[in-house]
């Protein structure tokens, strides 16, 4: 199956070069280009995109801005965001992955790298550039914590034992191994996870551990 990927960005020659390193890939296609954020709604409504690649800084309106109403407005429905980013520690980029978007590379990346990030994203997975992961994680642990809502309580003890795994990095399999269970099970249980307590994805799902103090 081809991957729609839509791309923005305010820098046109930066748009150009990333538009013709995802069509040499048979399996992704460029559908639309956008140069601002304002822009994005309007793209995603047009053309229907599996992923955003989106630029968090721009002029008008932001990438954090635009990723926030793409989530307001198609709930799961909206297509994974991926942002790209200058600095590996942006205060921007961490806040893109508080409004919702699936996790952020760095402009400098390899090609390979973004190319596989695109992938992963589009299946339900999450990445976020190796060099700002620990910092990102700080950033949220060191906020003042807030006590679990009632969607907490729907959990069962089983559910929250996988959250607290899934919060430290475990992946699937991991946690397998560690709770001696089968790994199409533990997929199971992050779904529930992930319904019951409305979040999108493993990254939300970290970050709400770590602010109501659970990791």
């Amino acid at each position: 199956m081809t991957i729609r990927v839509a791309l923005v960005d305010d820098q046109a020659l930066f748009r150009a070069g990333i538009a013709m390193l995802i069509g040499s890939q048979p399996d992704l296609d460029v559908v639309g280009e956008a140069a601002d954020g304002s822009e994005v709604a309007a793209l995603v409504e047009t053309c229907r995109p599996d992923v955003v690649l989106m630029d968090v800084r721009m002029s008008s309106v932001d990438g954090v801005t635009a990723t926030r109403e793409l989530v307001t407005t198609y709930g799961d429905r909206a297509p994974k965001v991926l942002v790209l980013t200058t600095f590996d520690h942006d205060e921007a980029a961490a806040s893109a992955i508080e409004a919702g978007a699936s996790g952020f590379v760095l402009k400098g990346a390899e090609p390979e790298f973004l190319l596989a990030s695109v992938r992963a994203v589009a299946a339900g997975s999450q990445v976020v550039a190796a060099s700002a992961t620990r910092a990102l994680w700080e950033r949220f642990r060191a906020r003042p914590t807030r006590t679990p809502g009632p969607e907490y309580t729907t959990l069962t003890v089983r559910e929250r034992e996988i959250l607290l795994r899934a919060a430290q990095g475990l992946s699937n399999a991991e946690i397998a191994a560690v709770e001696v269970l089968a790994e199409g099970t533990v997929k199971t249980h992050i779904s529930r996870i992930l319904t019951k307590l409305g979040l999108r994805d493993r990254v939300q799902l970290v970050v709400y551990a770590y602010e109501h103090g659970l990791a």
